[in-house]
């Protein structure tokens, strides 16, 4: 199997790691607007590297991973689609729901293969709670507590096209939420805070925020995050049900201290980053990916999914704006409208 991987920053160089490590990975071609990047990565895992994406064609895949600035997802997913070739891509899809549902329809009409980068849903803690959840064990399911706190603010160009605190930090939260409890998210109320760096204000983005949720069975979630978390990374999930409670993500280097005495102590060694902190879900989710292309299991995580975490967080948007219970089920319906 020949892969192309488009894209080698941070995320396209692990994903490229992985891949070139895989015994059904037969080779793989590398490009990336930076062509030097490209090359660097290619010499040191003695694969190929291209002067572009319309060699990834030319020279011809298998499949193609897509891990580009998100601005160039869509179009991308679209043409891999198009070439009839299966996709990785990592979120979003879009930053909008109506470029969302364009590539999503490219997909479908050709009959080919999207899977979505949400790798939480790799990560043991959150299979873990999924389990929990679908075998009874937590009783009725009440209450949901979901957070991600990042250690240090984002660096401002990537804060400029990221699509603010809810698209691309939260939207995780969002998608796993749906994920673990099986229910969906029927209405949002959202309030975000711009009181740390000046950086935020310029962007119109929020460094810290806050939804409440209700989900279709009546369990209600909050979700809360920040960029300014200087603790460490911190990204945990509490479910609590009529029987049972669990948390995902409470170990030796969650990031936080208990004032108790006789509560647990500090973590030495805080965890310091998404990469670290799900290092191994980001390996999972490509194998994965691997085995749906060689046709061994199904899409855990397709187009659709990546929708519904994208209209919660578009969701979350406009409650914060018009401070308002928002349902993303209106906004599918005004982007359908839009698209007919």
């Amino acid at each position: 199997m020949r892969i192309g991987v488009i894209g080698t920053g941070r995320i396209g160089t692990i994903h490229a790691h992985t891949l070139s490590r895989h015994r059904e990975v037969g080779s793989l071609i590398l490009t990336d607007v930076d062509p030097a990047r490209a090359h660097a990565l290619a010499h040191r895992l003695g694969e190929t590297a291209a002067p572009g994406v319309d060699e990834i064609y030319t020279w011809g895949v298998d499949a193609v991973v897509i891990t580009t600035a998100t601005s160039a997802h869509a179009d991308l997913i679209a043409r891999a689609a198009r070439a009839g070739l299966p996709v990785f891509c990592e979120k979003p899809i879009a930053l909008d729901i109506e470029g969302t549902l364009q590539a999503i329809t490219e997909v479908e009409t050709a009959g080919t293969v999207l899977q979505m980068g949400f790798q939480r849903r790799f990560d043991r803690g959150y299979t873990g709670a999924r389990e929990a959840v679908r075998t009874g064990r937590l009783g009725r399911l009440h209450t949901v507590r979901a957070m991600t706190s990042e250690a240090e603010p984002p660096d401002p160009s990537h804060l400029e096209q990221s699509g603010g605190l809810y698209r691309d930090t939260l939207i995780h939260d969002f998608d796993i939420l749906r994920w673990v409890t099986g229910r969906e998210v029927v209405d949002v109320y959202a309030t975000g805070s711009d009181a740390g760096p000046l950086m935020f204000r310029e962007a119109g983005d929020v460094d810290t925020g806050a939804v409440l949720i209700t989900l279709d069975d009546g369990t209600l979630a909050t979700v809360t995050g920040t960029r300014m978390n200087g603790a460490g990374y911190d990204v945990r999930m509490e479910l609590a049900g009529e029987r049972d409670q669990i948390v995902v993500g409470l170990d030796d280097r969650t990031p936080i201290a208990s004032t108790e005495p006789t509560g647990p102590p500090a973590a030495d060694k805080p965890w310091t980053g998404f990469l670290e902190r799900f290092g191994p879900a980001y390996e999972a989710e490509l194998i994965a990916f691997v085995e749906v292309v060689r046709g061994e299991r199904a899409n855990p995580c397709d187009g659709r999914e990546a929708l519904r975490a994208l209209l919660i967080a578009e969701a979350c948007e406009r409650s914060r704006r018009e401070r308002r219970p928002v349902r993303p089920a209106e906004l599918l319906s005004s982007a359908q409208e839009a698209l007919t």
